[in-house]
């Protein structure tokens, strides 16, 4: 297994940092209307001391899955029920999670494994519990997204960091591009990607086409931002660290400012999730202190 490359930065933080910075999920009621989109209803998922962080949605239930340290600063992957408003715990190891998805099949959660002998792997645990299968071993992977059930795009640690392409099946990997941010979603009702190129002072939004490979530039990203999410109808929304933003791309020029609810601000906006009838968003703030 390949050993963790010392001072690159993971995640929100060092690999070698005991505990994680103290973050909260926040979500939201999404309403959208041509022009507009506006958040409602906003509730704590997690309000607690700690990080939690990565919410990921179910792509058919009511579920949140995201990370969450403990005192000591491991990490395990939690599940949020937006119905019940009940938290259970997906995985309780010795290990650290991190990066939780749903895998194609439905099966799985796969996510990242950090482990005290200095590997990081990209692992799945059972939904339903069990023991993880390990996929990849030998690259040190920060982020994931899965394209079908044998083939992923990977943002793989290194100098520079890469966006690469994984086929399971031949354990092989292919570096498509260099300098890109944490960022990798897959665009709703097709099997290509975004990703976010930062080779340039203006960073841009970009695709990886899975059908023939090729790679196009969707939109810029708000300055030196990278986390994003789509909307069902394929409108991005980025965050400037204390307000929400959307953009159609090919239809509208300019970002929109997302309405949040009245009176409410936020602190530290990060990573965006919305859940796949884009009636549900949720946001990772700064932790709210009492």
């Amino acid at each position: 297994m390949k050993k963790i490359v010392p001072l690159l930065v993971f995640l929100t933080g060092s690999l070698l940092a005991q505990q994680p910075p103290g973050t909260e999920i926040l979500l939201f009621d999404l309403k959208q209307s041509k022009n507009s989109i506006q958040l409602l209803n906003p509730k704590n998922i997690t309000n607690r001391t700690g990080y939690d962080n990565q919410p990921h949605f179910h792509p058919e239930k009511p579920l949140v899955y995201f990370s969450s340290a403990d005192e000591s600063g491991r990490t395990d992957i939690m599940v949020y029920d937006h119905v019940t408003g009940e938290t259970t715990k997906l995985t309780d190891t010795s290990e650290r999670e991190y990066s939780p998805t749903v895998t194609p099949d439905g099966k799985f959660i796969s996510c990242i494994i950090q482990r005290d002998n200095g590997a990081q792997d990209l692992g799945k645990y059972p939904i339903e519990g069990g023991e993880p299968v390990v996929i990849i071993d030998n690259l040190i992977v920060g982020y994931h997204t899965w394209i079908n059930d044998d083939v992923l795009l990977l943002f793989v640690l290194g100098r520079p960091n890469t966006l690469r392409l994984y086929s399971i099946s031949e354990k092989k990997d292919l570096v498509l591009a260099e300098n890109i941010g944490r960022s990798l979603h897959r665009i709703p009702g097709t099997n290509d990607i975004s990703f976010i190129d930062k080779q340039d002072v203006e960073w841009q939004i970009k695709k990886y086409n899975s059908k023939n490979g090729t790679i196009e530039t969707i939109a810029p990203t708000l300055p030196n931002r990278e986390d994003m999410a789509w909307t069902k109808d394929g409108k991005i929304l980025m965050s400037d660290g204390v307000n929400l933003f959307f953009i159609q791309p090919n239809k509208y020029s300019a970002w929109s400012r997302v309405t949040l609810p009245k009176g409410m601000t936020l602190q530290g906006i990060s990573r965006l999730a919305i859940n796949a009838s884009s009636s549900k968003i949720t946001i990772v703030i700064d932790e709210i202190k009492n």
